[in-house]
């Protein structure tokens, strides 16, 4: 046990004390928050340039005010022109597409007529936009070939909301799925990464002991396993370490950039709104934050705080303990590739069940099955949670993971045991499976 501690204090030490791991703890926080900005201007930047439409509409439908400009927005009639006089404007000037309405015998013939033309792909939101104008124009002048009241139509259309609440009485918000999916999401997808970033790590560092042959003279004074061992749980913690200075930093950033910017919550007093209009949305507003808040402490959070943690590790030690019998089975980082398919698949598949399967049905037969897998539970059931887990599926599953765990680091150490020692040769299947049998 003495040894063990050792060895993870100097896996740990040697992991803190690198550079690029001091470098990327301080940097990477900077360099997220950096891209979100980069976005964030760019796609203000695309929605402040403003697109100019031409439309030539030959049925007579349309009048101009069915084409409001908007600020991103300008729209230009050339319906005074022929076809290839508006064309060819078009393709001389900075113009985005024209928007050609032929002339036809029907409503229905013009509608499936209807085409845009432009230099490049135009943006499919764009093309959504134009669509339900022309959709909504077309529909009133059929309406009225039926003989049918617009007015009335119009009036007649209703508009549900549905409440949600359970059989006690008590009110939820329908925000708050949302809010699961997001947090399962963020908790599920940050596991993968952690294991996949630090799992890595463990196996170049266990390359590099091997290939500078530094692991013949500490194999003389400890066992295979607690150097596999010490290695891991070495590596975890310095993970861990560099996770925690990321979200205090994280959180430092944005408590200085929110007092630097001065970011303060919509205020309704500043739009043209209705006074008793305003009041209300105030008061839909408050009501929706109340049951919001009234929501989340109603969620497990005991429960997806302490399976967090379980999950966290057990996924990691899981994972790790492959990524360590790899590295000594190979001899350098190249020889790798061959392994790493079958190792990340399950990773894979875990997030692609996440979002397929617990997004849409959290408590579904596929959903239920995949929080049990080992390979896939630590991911799969922690975007379950937050929807509500029996405490007896939790157990079955985390049985279930620390059982494989210790078969796989079995499995892992005869492999390791032997592995960091053989030199020259890329293993193939067939001779692990001989290693495992020793």
């Amino acid at each position: 046990m003495d040894k063990l501690k050792l060895i993870i204090k100097r896996e740990f030490i040697s992991k803190v004390r690198n550079k690029t791991f001091l470098v990327m703890t301080i940097l990477s926080p900077l360099i997220v928050i950096g891209l979100g900005v980069l976005i964030g201007f760019l796609t203000k930047l695309n929605q402040d340039s403003v697109k100019t439409i031409a439309y030539l509409d030959e049925s007579g439908y349309f009048l101009e005010s069915d084409f409001q400009s908007s600020p991103s927005v300008l729209y230009e009639n050339f319906s005074g022109d022929s076809f290839e006089i508006a064309k060819s404007k078009v393709e001389s000037n900075e113009f985005y597409g024209l928007l050609y309405i032929p002339r036809k015998d029907s409503i229905v013939d013009i509608a499936s007529n209807v085409q845009f033309y432009s230099k490049k792909s135009p943006n499919i939101i764009m093309v959504s936009t134009l669509e339900s104008l022309v959709e909504g124009r077309l529909e009133e002048e059929r309406m009225k070939q039926l003989g049918l009241d617009i007015k009335k139509l119009n009036n007649s259309k209703v508009s549900a909301s549905i409440q949600l609440s359970d059989f006690l009485g008590e009110k939820s918000s329908k925000l708050i799925n949302g809010m699961k999916i997001g947090i399962g999401m963020s908790a599920g997808y940050m596991i993968m990464m952690f294991i996949i970033i630090y799992g890595a790590m463990v196996m170049r560092s266990v390359i590099e002991e091997k290939t500078s042959r530094i692991i013949e003279v500490i194999i003389s004074s400890v066992k295979p396993f607690e150097l596999m061992m010490g290695k891991i749980v070495g590596t975890a913690l310095a993970g861990l370490l560099q996770f925690t200075i990321w979200g205090i930093l994280l959180v430092i950033i944005g408590v200085v950039a929110s007092s630097i910017f001065g970011v303060e919550p919509v205020n309704l007093e500043g739009v043209n709104v209705p006074v008793e209009q305003s009041e209300v949305m105030k008061e839909v507003a408050s009501n929706e934050a109340q049951l919001i808040f009234a929501e989340i402490m109603k969620l497990p959070l005991v429960t997806m705080f302490i399976s967090f943690i379980i999950y966290f590790i057990g996924g990691y030690l899981l994972y790790s303990s492959i990524y360590a019998a790899i590295g000594a089975a190979v001899d350098n980082e190249t020889d790798t590739q061959q392994f790493m398919l079958p190792v990340l698949i399950p990773l894979m598949l875990g997030v692609y069940v996440g979002f397929a399967a617990v997004i849409s049905d959290p408590h579904g037969p596929i959903s239920t099955v995949f929080s049990m897998i080992p390979f896939t539970s630590p991911i799969v059931m922690l975007m379950r949670i937050p929807f509500g887990v029996a405490w007896w599926e939790i157990l079955i599953s985390l049985v279930l993971l620390l059982a494989t765990f210790l078969i796989i680091v079995w499995f892992a150490a005869k492999i390791y045991r032997i592995g960091i020692l053989m030199y020259g040769k890329k293993p193939t299947y067939k001779e692990l499976y001989k290693w495992m049998r020793y």
